[in-house]
C-alpha cells in the first residue's frame, strides 16, 4: 500500500506536479516564515513597529493578509481551472511567483515592511490561483483507488515543504542579521526552480472548456458555494477542513509571541515548533493510505478530530518555566514542561493529517468532475472566510487581555463543539468510524481479489453468511460504500440499528412473513443498482448454524433479471467459532473465546448477469472457502 502510494513519484503523471507544489510551499513557507519572525523578534527596528502596533497585532495582521485573497478571488480561480488546461495554467502561475519573489527581493533590500506586505497579500492571490489547479488536477490523473494516496503525498509533501521553508526561513533570520536582501534573493531562485518543474507536468483536458468565465466575485462566489451545498456531504466536509485550517492558522499565527513571552525561547525554538507541526501533518496525511487500506476511510476522521481535541487541550494546559533571558535550542529542551509542547504540537500535526487527507479525497471523488476546480475554489473561500475570521478573533482576544495559552485552550473547547455538530448532521462519519475501529481492533483481515470489484457502476456483491459482523467486516473492507441486503430482525438490533440505517442498508423479510417489506427490498435493491451504487447480500437467507455454506435461494437471480448489473462472488473466511457466530449456540450468549483472529475475504471474477443462477454463484463461493483463491 505504502509502496504503492510511493510509486506514483516515479512516473511523470505525479512528480513534476508534485515537485511544483513542493518547492511552491517551501517557498511560501520560507517567506511567510522570516517575515513574521523578523516582525515577532526585530520589530522595533523597522518603520511600520515604530508606528505604535504591537508584534501581536503585526503577526496577526500578516496572516490575515496572505488569506484575505483566497476569499476575494477563488471564485475567478475555480473558473479558469475549469475552462482550461491545469498545466498551462500551473506554468504560468509559477511565471508570476518569480514576479512576486523579484519585488519581495526589492523590498527586503529597502526594508520596506509596506512593501512586503503589500506582496504577501500578492503571494496569497498566487496560492488562490494554484489551489482549484492543484486539487482538480490529482482526479484527472489518478484512479479512485489512488486519490488517497496520492492526497496523502501531496499532504506530505505540502508539510515537508513546509518545515524545511520554515527552518530555512528561520535559520536566515538567525544567521544573516541585517542583511536581509539574502532572504529575497533566496525567494527569486526558489522561484524559478518551480517554474522549471512546472515546464513537465502533462497536460490536462479541461473539464468545462465550454465555460463562460463570470468575473464578478461576489455572485460568482455565491453560486459556487451553492454548488458545494448541492452535496450535503461534501459542504459538511468542506466545512470541516476549514474549521481545521482557521485553528491550524490560528496556532501558528500565535507561535512566535507564544516562544518568546510564554516558553522563553529564542527564533530556534519557533522553528522547531513550527517544524513538528509540519511534520506531524506530513507522517498523518502518508499514514492515512496504510491505515485506509489504499481506499477513501471516512472513519479516520473522527479518529483525527478526537486527537486534534484532546492534545490541543492538553497544549493548553502546559507551561515551561521560562528563564530571564531567551533560551537557544539546547537550553529550552532542558526546560520542565518543554517535551510536552513538542509532543502536543507534532500530535495535533499527526492527528490533523488523519482529518483532513480523507476530506480532501471524499470532496475529489464525489462531486462532478465538470465543477470540481469551482467546488474546491468555493472549499478555498469558506477555508479563507475561516481563517481571516480566526485572525480577527486571535487578534481581539489578545487586544482584551487573553493569553496565549488562554487562547489555545478557547479554541480547542470550539473545535470540540463544532466537530459533534458535523458528524451529528453527517452520521457516515462516526459510522464509518465505528466499523473501521471494530475492523481493525478485532480482527485482523487479509483481503484477496478486491480489484475484482469494479470502480464504478452498479454491481451486486454475494458473499456466505457466517456472523452478524459479516456486514461490517465487507462495509470496512471494499473501498466503496455498499448497501446491505439484511433480514429486519437484525437491521433493527439495538446500537447496531444506527450502523445499518446509516449505511443505507436495506431490510427484507419472506414473502409469507412480510409481503410488504419483501417487495420494498426488491424495489430498494432495484433503484441502488440503478444508481450505480454496490449492493451486497447474503443469499442464504440466514446466519449459518453449522458453520457450512447453505443453499443460495433464487432472489439473486430475480434481482439481476430486474436490473442486469455484473455480480461479485465473495467467500469470508474464518468467522465461524467467533462471539458473534452461532457456533456452540446463540450468537453474543458467551464469552469472546478469541481476540485479534485472523479472518480472510476473498473476491471472485465479475459474472456477467447473463450467465448469473444461484447455483453457479453458489459452487464459486465454495471453491472460494475450500482454497482461498479467487475463481
Amino acid at each position: 500500500m505504502a509502496s504503492g502510494q510511493f510509486r506514483l513519484l516515479g512516473e511523470r503523471r505525479f512528480a513534476p506536479f508534485f515537485l511544483t507544489q513542493f518547492l511552491g510551499a517551501f517557498n511560501d513557507n520560507l517567506f511567510k516564515n522570516a517575515l513574521v519572525i523578523l516582525i515577532a523578534f526585530q520589530g522595533s527596528s523597522w518603520a511600520m513597529a515604530q508606528g505604535g502596533m504591537s508584534t501581536n497585532v503585526l503577526v496577526n495582521v500578516a496572516a490575515g493578509l496572505f488569506i484575505l485573497p483566497f476569499f476575494l478571488f477563488s471564485a475567478t480561480a475555480g473558473q479558469i481551472a475549469d475552462k482550461y488546461d491545469k498545466a498551462t495554467l500551473m506554468r504560468w502561475i509559477k511565471v508570476l511567483e518569480i514576479v512576486i519573489m523579484a519585488g519581495a527581493a526589492v523590498a527586503f533590500a529597502l526594508h520596506s515592511l509596506m512593501l512586503l506586505f503589500v506582496l504577501l497579500f500578492l503571494m496569497g492571490t498566487q496560492s488562490t490561483l494554484f489551489g482549484p489547479v492543484k486539487y482538480g488536477y490529482l482526479p484527472a490523473h489518478l484512479g479512485t483507488r489512488e486519490l488517497t494516496g496520492g492526497n496523502g503525498l501531496v499532504e506530505l509533501g505540502t508539510f515537508l515543504a513546509i518545515l524545511l521553508g520554515t527552518i530555512v526561513g528561520g535559520q536566515l533570520v538567525h544567521v544573516i542579521g541585517d542583511r536581509v536582501i539574502i532572504i529575497g534573493l533566496s525567494v527569486l531562485v526558489f522561484a524559478g526552480l518551480g517554474w522549471l518543474a512546472s515546464l513537465w507536468i502533462p497536460r490536462t483536458a479541461p473539464s468545462a472548456p465550454g465555460l463562460k468565465l463570470n468575473w464578478n466575485p461576489v455572485t460568482e462566489t455565491v453560486r459556487i458555494v451553492g454548488y458545494a451545498r448541492e452535496n450535503r456531504t461534501i459542504f459538511l466536509s468542506i466545512m470541516g477542513i476549514s474549521w481545521f485550517w482557521a485553528v491550524g492558522a490560528l496556532y501558528l499565527a500565535q507561535l512566535p509571541n507564544y516562544v518568546r513571552v510564554d516558553l522563553g525561547g529564542d527564533e530556534t525554538v519557533v522553528t522547531l515548533l513550527l517544524a513538528l507541526f509540519s511534520l506531524g501533518i506530513g507522517i498523518g496525511s502518508m499514514l492515512c493510505d496504510r491505515l485506509s487500506g489504499g481506499r477513501i476511510e471516512l472513519g479516520l476522521v473522527p479518529f483525527g478530530a478526537a486527537g486534534l481535541v484532546v492534545f490541543s487541550l492538553h497544549l493548553g494546559f502546559a507551561g515551561v518555566a521560562a528563564p530571564s533571558q531567551p533560551a537557544g535550542l539546547a537550553a529550552f529542551l532542558a526546560l520542565d514542561g518543554s517535551w510536552r509542547v513538542l509532543a502536543d504540537l507534532g500530535l495535533i500535526g499527526l492527528f490533523g493529517g488523519f482529518y483532513i487527507v480523507p476530506l480532501y479525497a471524499l470532496i475529489q471523488e464525489r462531486a462532478p468532475r465538470e465543477r470540481l476546480s469551482r467546488i474546491i475554489a468555493a472549499n478555498s473561500v469558506i477555508n479563507a472566510l475561516f481563517m481571516v475570521l480566526a485572525s480577527l478573533y486571535a487578534v481581539g482576544a489578545l487586544a482584551l487581555g487573553l493569553t496565549i495559552p488562554g487562547l489555545f485552550l478557547a479554541t480547542a473547547v470550539m473545535t470540540a463543539a463544532v466537530v459533534v455538530f458535523i458528524f451529528t448532521l453527517v452520521p457516515e462519519f462516526t459510522m464509518r468510524f465505528i466499523i473501521w475501529l471494530l475492523v481493525s481492533t478485532i480482527y485482523r483481515v487479509r483481503k484477496r481479489g478486491l480489484d475484482n470489484i469494479p470502480d464504478d457502476g452498479g454491481v451486486l456483491l454475494v458473499c456466505n453468511h457466517v456472523s452478524f459482523m459479516d456486514g461490517l467486516i465487507l462495509g470496512g473492507s471494499v473501498r466503496r460504500p455498499a448497501r446491505f441486503v439484511m433480514y429486519h430482525t437484525i437491521f433493527n438490533i439495538p446500537v447496531l440499528s444506527f450502523i445499518f440505517r446509516t449505511g443505507k442498508a436495506i431490510p427484507i423479510a419472506p414473502g409469507k412473513e412480510d409481503p410488504e417489506c419483501l417487495q420494498a427490498a426488491y424495489d430498494a435493491i432495484a433503484r441502488e443498482l440503478a444508481d450505480g451504487q454496490v449492493v451486497c447480500l447474503f443469499p442464504e437467507g440466514a446466519i449459518t448454524h453449522d458453520g457450512e455454506l447453505q443453499t443460495f435461494r433464487e432472489g439473486v437471480e430475480r434481482v439481476i433479471r430486474r436490473t442486469p448489473v455484473p455480480v461479485v462472488p465473495m467467500a469470508l473466511r474464518g468467522m465461524w467459532g467467533s462471539f458473534f457466530s452461532r457456533k456452540g449456540g446463540a450468537a453474543m450468549h458467551h464469552w469472546p473465546k478469541r481476540f485479534r483472529s485472523r479472518i480472510e475475504l476473498v473476491a471472485g471474477a465479475p459474472v456477467d448477469p447473463a450467465d448469473v443462477s444461484a447455483a453457479d454463484l453458489q459452487q464459486r463461493v465454495h471453491a472460494m472457502l475450500d482454497d482461498g483463491k479467487p475463481v
